[in-house]
């Protein structure tokens, strides 16, 4: 998919499909108008007639309209002007994506980043659309024998029409930086998609380091099962004991133009399957414990997406990658086990394993002495009983961390959602055999997960994102989202501003 912008004048830019948007009681955006006014009132007069009537989504595919360069003119409904905002703008997006797609346009010239948004410039509207396009297009077909080959009629090129040649340049920027986090995005849905019989712990250690030859900036460590025993990483290694596959820590630390400050970290949950071990899962939709490394996917695209843009910062990602299985070897319920930080935890419920592999991860990262750490795990199910698909949830002991990813989430249309974190729930995580126990019980799971992490974090800023349900959509649609990608782009790109 190719983008650009042009400031050239709409009807006479040339174009397999031009699209602009239009309102309801008959309202025209600026760019439809200038149509309307060229094809002598074609557009006014389907909806004084009723066929355009600008209801949100509706779309209508008008051919040769006298005057319009454009071989066909694409007119979408942005529904009541006053209630136009950030999620209205994204569907019109898709939805005008995905008719453009179906209807064979190769080319498309695309006016809607002139609407108005309440409190969002150009940049930001060129960059969603770049963003929106290509999650809309995406497709995980790479293990099929059938696939879909590109026709001559697929969409391959969007231009955004401009009004003012000043905004080229930072059209142009917009441009870029979205499909970075494209790109990224992608990454991370393309590698949460593969199967675990593809997608083993030793394969993500090869697409970090493919990700070191791409971009010299990142450099790939990885630490094997003997050097993690020799480091005393027990939590993690007690994860790995029930399967064949050897567990890795991969550390990928992308240096830009940085001055000298501290790093940020990123920690991303690396179960590249998760049976629960010996306290397994029920079989139905276990297939989907393939996206239990989604947290590990989005760390590998978000720093994909700032290696691209070129970000002057200090990043450090690291991925504690590891299934759990079940297995004469596997750690069993009531087992203790020495973590990295030295306190002992004991095991109640295997399936609660992201929390011990993060657990030696964010004390492994505090060697950095970053400026902030933040963990990307598919955590808990209770999150997604709490906040369902639409939102991640967000625990931090640090509320400037919290609120910076709170509004990252805003700006990006990626949102989460801030938790409490007291002292109180702590007190469900008590046993008598060991320093704490991996699980507090059945209430409040999201929170009693991250006041676990928070006890190997004290000394940290720290943020614990739970995309337990924003990470993949379950289903007819099912697959990986690629979030939160998109924050934590954001995050970082508002950290360099």
């Amino acid at each position: 998919m190719k983008f650009d912008a042009t400031s050239g004048s709409p009807q006479k830019t040339r174009a397999a499909c031009a699209v602009v948007g239009v309102f309801e009681a008959r309202r025209m955006s600026e760019p439809a108008q200038r149509f309307d006014t060229t094809s002598r009132g074609a557009i006014g007069k389907l909806m004084r007639r009723g066929d355009v009537d600008g209801r949100h989504g509706h779309c209508v595919m008008l051919h040769t309209v006298p005057g319009v360069a454009a071989e066909r003119l694409l007119v979408v409904g942005c529904g009541r002007e006053r209630d136009f905002n950030e999620r209205r703008y994204r569907e019109v997006l898709a939805r005008s994506t995905r008719q453009l797609q179906e209807a064979g346009v190769a080319d498309a010239l695309s006016y809607l980043p002139l609407l108005e948004v309440p409190q969002r410039d150009s940049y930001w509207k060129i960059r969603q659309a770049v963003e929106i396009t290509g999650d809309t297009l995406y497709a995980f077909d790479e293990l099929k024998t059938k696939k879909k080959k590109p026709g001559p009629r697929e969409l391959r090129k969007v231009t955004f029409g401009l009004l003012e040649p000043g905004e080229q340049a930072q059209a142009e920027r917009a441009i870029a930086d979205g499909e970075s986090v494209a790109a990224g995005a992608k990454l991370a849905r393309d590698l949460a998609n593969r199967p675990a019989n593809y997608c083993t712990p030793t394969y993500l250690a090869e697409q970090a380091r493919l990700l070191g030859r791409q971009f010299p900036a990142i450099r790939t460590t990885v630490i094997d099962a003997a050097r993690m025993k020799k480091l005393g990483m027990g939590a993690l290694l007690a994860v790995a004991r029930g399967s064949r596959e050897p567990p890795k820590l991969i550390i990928m630390e992308y240096r830009g133009p940085a001055d000298g400050r501290a790093p940020y970290a990123l920690v991303g949950k690396g179960v590249t399957f998760d049976s629960g071990g010996i306290s397994i899962k029920p079989a139905a939709a276990m297939d989907e414990m393939k996206f239990d490394m989604s947290g590990a996917a989005s760390v590998f695209g978000t720093l994909l997406a700032v290696a691209r843009m070129k970000l002057p910062l200090h990043l450090v990602a690291l991925v504690p990658a590891t299934e759990n299985l079940p297995g004469g070897n596997a750690i069993k319920p009531g087992d203790v086990v020495t973590s990295l930080s030295g306190q002992t935890i004991e095991i109640l419920n295997t399936d609660a394993e992201g929390r011990l592999i993060l657990c030696d991860a964010l004390t492994y990262a505090a060697r950095y002495e970053p400026e902030a750490v933040i963990d990307v795990a598919t955590l808990t199910g209770a999150c997604v009983v709490a906040l369902g698909k639409h939102a991640s949830g967000l625990f931090s002991n640090h509320q400037p961390l919290a609120d910076a990813l709170l509004t990252a989430g805003q700006v990006s249309g990626d949102r989460a959602w801030q938790l409490p974190l007291w002292d109180e729930y702590q007190n469900q995580l008590d046993t008598n055999f060991a320093d704490m126990a991996n699980v507090g019980g059945r209430e409040a799971g999201s929170i009693t997960a991250a006041c676990f992490l928070a006890r190997f974090t004290k000394k940290l800023n720290w943020a614990h994102l739970d995309i337990a349900g924003t990470a993949y959509r379950t289903g007819k649609e099912k697959g990986a989202t690629g979030r939160p990608v998109p924050l934590l782009v954001e995050f970082l790109r508002a950290r360099c501003a």
